[in-house]
Formats: C-alpha cells, sequence, structure tokens
C-alpha cells in the first residue's frame, strides 16, 4: 500500500481528503480551480498544511470563483498578501490569477476546464506536464502530476489495496476508462 494510503486514514485532516476526495474524478470548474491552486501552494510545503489552510483559501479566494479570480487587481493581490490564513507567494497568488484568467477562457475554446482536459485525455505523465507547462503558470512537474492524479486523472492516487482505489475507478476515475479504442487513445497518445 502506498505511504499516503497507510498514514492518511483515521487522520483528522488527511483521512477525509484521502476516503472523499483524493483520486475522485472533479468536474465542477470551482472544484477543479480549487484544487488546482492547492496542488501550486503546496509546493514547498506539506499537504497537511494546505488541507488546514483549506477553508481560508476558499474564503480569500472568493470560493474559487473563476471569474472573480481573474478580475483581481493590485488591491486584491495584496489583500492576499496580507492574508495570514493563507500561503502568501506573491509568485503563487500571480499564477492563480492568471490561470484563472486561462480557465475562463477554455469555457470558450473546449466549453470548460474539464471539457479541456476530456479534450487531451488520455496522455501520460510527461505529455500532460508539457501541456501544462503551455498553458498555465507554475505547473511543473509535481503540481500537475499531483492535480491530475487528484482529479482522477492520473492513476496513482491510491494503491491497488486501499479500499479507497476502486471507489475511484466506480466514479469514473478517467485514468481507468477503456483505452484500447485505437491508437491514439493508448497513454501518452493525443
Amino acid at each position: 500500500m502506498s505511504s499516503y494510503c497507510r498514514i492518511a486514514p483515521g487522520h483528522p485532516l488527511h483521512g477525509p481528503y484521502h476516503d472523499l476526495h483524493y483520486g475522485f474524478p472533479v468536474h465542477d470548474e470551482s472544484a477543479l480551480f480549487e484544487r488546482l491552486v492547492l496542488e501550486i501552494n503546496q509546493a514547498g510545503l506539506s499537504w497537511l498544511t494546505i488541507l488546514a489552510k483549506q477553508d481560508n483559501f476558499r474564503r480569500a479566494y472568493d470560493g474559487f470563483d473563476v471569474d472573480s479570480v481573474a478580475a483581481y487587481g493590485p488591491a486584491q493581490v495584496q489583500r492576499l498578501l496580507d492574508d495570514p490564513g493563507i500561503i502568501r507567494n506573491r509568485l503563487k497568488i500571480a499564477a492563480a490569477i492568471h490561470n484563472a484568467g486561462v480557465i475562463a477562457g477554455l469555457r470558450h475554446s473546449h466549453g470548460g476546464f474539464h471539457a479541456w482536459l476530456a479534450a487531451h485525455h488520455p496522455r501520460d505523465k510527461p505529455a500532460w506536464v508539457k501541456l501544462f507547462k503551455q498553458t498555465f503558470r507554475f505547473t511543473g512537474g509535481e503540481i500537475t502530476g499531483e492535480f491530475l492524479m487528484s482529479t482522477g486523472w492520473l492513476p496513482g492516487a491510491h494503491a491497488a489495496d486501499c479500499p479507497v482505489h476502486a471507489r475511484t475507478i466506480n466514479a469514473g476515475a478517467a485514468w481507468a476508462q477503456d483505452f484500447s479504442s485505437g491508437p491514439g487513445n493508448a497513454p501518452g497518445g493525443g
């Protein structure tokens, strides 16, 4: 069993995230944006720190409403930099605002963030990382990989012997879908 699957169950913050969110498909735009912002903010920190601040992030970033965050100007940036309840990193804040604008644009080009992800699925992690680096800010390999695992696009969130693993598949995790319908549909294709 993976180390997270061993340590998370029963923990007051890791447990609910592991059992109810990690690896499950996410379709809602604000929920996807939230997960992306949280993964970006986790860079260099522990996931426990992020989980402990998750409610503060929701409040500070207007419930992760994409249009609201995309419209943030200097006053909102300063408000975020002054907020002790979140990670006060200028580059991460700028990335969240920029990425909100990109996600808003995906509505016009693809019908939304989830539809954009679906349009590029399936691919392997290196192909996803390349795409994310071309599209978003502050999305290196670890951030992109964790975002995609946590939202069901890449495998690896749970060990095969973890009871939650089967639940993520039954919930429709994209990585578990049948890749046999053609050469362009194999992982790494697209």
